[in-house]
């Protein structure tokens, strides 16, 4: 399944969640098994034989992502929350949304002093999640290697936020 298939099964909802934004639902991407597979077998590939050694997933969709990406590549999987969540001793990280701040949380045993970090998400907007987490990892002592997207809004320049490569499939 290529790209321009994949694309068209992501479906557009207008003015969700607020008027004027167009929200990427990968909903129908993740319930259609051919081509949930087909996406991560794009990420396998990208990253199969790198030098990574964990997988970040950022909460809530990176989780999906992340999971069957560490999975696929037999490495572990480490968590970013929103605050609260995680049960052990955590580092936080707040940053500015358009509408106020949010926080991010990982538990600070997540890495080792060698760990090479993916970070995985589903798309990429403004680029304060990913900044945040990248920002994580770093304060956990893990290399943040790259920074992967399903889709990238490419239009409002989040990957100028983020410091550390940037890998996306689809850019809208």
């Amino acid at each position: 399944m290529d790209l321009k298939t994949l694309d068209s099964i992501i479906r557009d909802v207008p003015d969700f969640p607020k008027p004027g934004i167009v929200f990427k639902d990968i909903t129908p991407l993740l319930a259609n098994a051919e081509a949930f597979k087909a996406t991560i077998d794009l990420m396998v590939a990208r990253y199969q034989g790198s030098d990574l050694t964990k997988i970040v997933g950022v909460e809530s969709r990176g989780f999906v992502f992340g999971a069957a990406l560490a999975h696929a590549l037999n490495l572990g999987l480490v968590l970013v929350r929103k605050p609260g969540k995680l049960p052990a001793d955590t580092y936080s990280v707040s940053y500015a949304l358009e509408y106020g701040t949010d926080t991010l949380e990982v538990h600070k045993d997540s890495f080792e002093p060698n760990d090479m970090v993916l970070v995985v998400d589903d798309l990429l907007a403004t680029g304060g999640t990913a900044a945040a987490t990248v920002e994580l990892v770093r304060k956990a002592g893990g290399h943040v290697k790259e920074v992967a997207f399903l889709i990238e809004l490419g239009f409002l320049d989040g990957r100028k936020k983020i410091g550390a490569p940037v890998h996306s499939w689809l850019n809208y």
